[in-house]
């Protein structure tokens, strides 16, 4: 059997998952296709969870990877409510998903708490299950309180698909070396280019050319961290993208649209044909400011 996530024809940067606070609820139990059609927490209270998420944020089931993550009880839940664009993570225990009715999620608080979610969201695709697992299974031998099985990450495609807490960004086509090396970085908030999908603050043409400019700073051998690069703004008249640095430099990144034939969205699809943007220029518009260049 060939799995869309076998079929490698379109590159990863602007692919990532958009959104800005995310909230991720322990649940050992079953998930269903979709974690809020109603066949996971009963029609009632997923109608009043929709109504509390729309427009505010995503929801994330998450559980413990292995055995040990399917077997746990009812109880305690850990839940974590994530604001992406500030990187906080506030931590809580809930003794039920109704809990998260009461949860604020307008008022950033918490600290910086590296979470890594490996999608396995078996029901939703196969790939996530197949590749997923013995990758979330490997990094929580060595990671394992930073490490989650995840529902639904978006792009079965790139599976294993991978979010990193708190900064948003998602990953993909990752194996356990390059997995182990993101998640030694991200403890230290170190910026991670390969198989990185992009930012999920920004749009897809953001996500390219923050990508781009990165991998200039890399390979220039400068450090870099997560936060250190912001999209200021997305000309998509002339397909433009400014990016900005915390030091006060900033680039134009110029992007050209491509297509990609032969794309499997999902196992069992047939093939397609779709477009993507590519970074064609990246040029400097300030340096950094003698502050920051001091600093």
């Amino acid at each position: 059997m060939t799995f869309c996530s076998d079929v490698q024809v379109e590159p990863l940067a602007g692919t990532a998952k958009q959104e800005s606070v995310y909230v991720l609820f322990e649940w050992p139990m079953a998930w269903s296709r979709d974690v809020l059609d109603g066949r996971t927490f009963g029609p009632g209270l997923t109608a009043k969870l929709k109504a509390k998420l729309k427009g505010v944020a995503g929801l994330q089931l998450i559980r413990r990877p292995g055995r040990a993550g399917h077997e746990r009880g009812t109880g305690h839940f850990r839940c974590f409510v994530v604001w992406a664009r500030e990187g906080l993570v506030q931590d809580y225990v809930l003794n039920g998903p109704e809990d998260i009715l009461d949860l604020d999620l307008e008022h950033p608080t918490g600290t910086c708490l590296p979470l890594v979610l490996v999608c396995t969201h078996a029901k939703r695709d196969a790939c996530c299950a197949i590749k997923g697992r013995p990758l979330a299974a490997s990094l929580a031998c060595e990671f394992e309180e930073t490490v989650w099985e995840t529902s639904h990450t978006k792009g079965h495609r790139f599976a294993p698909s991978v979010l990193l807490m708190p900064w948003g960004y998602s990953f993909g086509r990752l194996n356990v070396d390059a997995g182990r090396e993101l998640v030694g970085k991200a403890l230290h908030g170190e910026y991670f280019y390969p198989a990185n999908r992009g930012s999920g603050l920004t749009t897809p043409q953001g996500q390219v050319a923050e990508l781009a400019v990165a991998r200039q700073l890399l390979d220039a051998s400068e450090t870099l961290h997560y936060g250190d690069l912001t999209v200021d703004a997305v000309d998509a008249a002339r397909n433009g993208v400014v990016v900005r640095h915390r030091d006060g430099r900033a680039w134009d990144v110029e992007l050209e649209e491509k297509e990609a034939s032969g794309i499997v969205s999902s196992c069992g699809d047939e093939p397609k044909t779709s477009s993507y943007f590519a970074a064609r220029r990246v040029r400097i518009l300030r340096a950094a400011s003698q502050d920051a260049a001091r600093g």
